[in-house]
């Protein structure tokens, strides 16, 4: 669920994901340490979006092709432009997720 699609109190009681949830025992997510080594980031304000609908991506699908990681982003708004690290980025991340899906 997309949090600018809902109300909050329409997901009272489930468990929320959000981009500080990624991070386990202080370590960054692969895919929020991608975003840094690639300057996927700027301003900040789509990061949020950006990074969890890619970190459910490479959940569900770890081998995605760039197409795939196009059109699972579509409806994201970079106001920076900066589309192309963060597709770089997302790639990156992948061999890390492809990893842990073979685990």
């Amino acid at each position: 669920v997309k949090s600018c699609l809902v109300l909050a109190v329409e997901v009272d009681g489930s468990e929320i994901l959000t981009v500080e949830g990624l991070a386990r025992d202080g370590e960054l997510a692969p895919i929020q340490r991608s975003f840094i080594e690639h300057g996927a980031l700027q301003c900040g304000f789509c990061t949020p979006a950006f990074v969890l609908a890619s970190h459910k991506l490479l959940e569900e699908n770890p081998s995605a092709s760039e197409d795939e990681i196009k059109e699972s982003l579509s409806g994201i708004v970079c106001r920076c432009g900066t589309y192309y690290e963060i597709i770089e980025a997302i790639k990156d991340a992948s061999k890390h997720y492809q990893v842990r899906k073979k685990v």
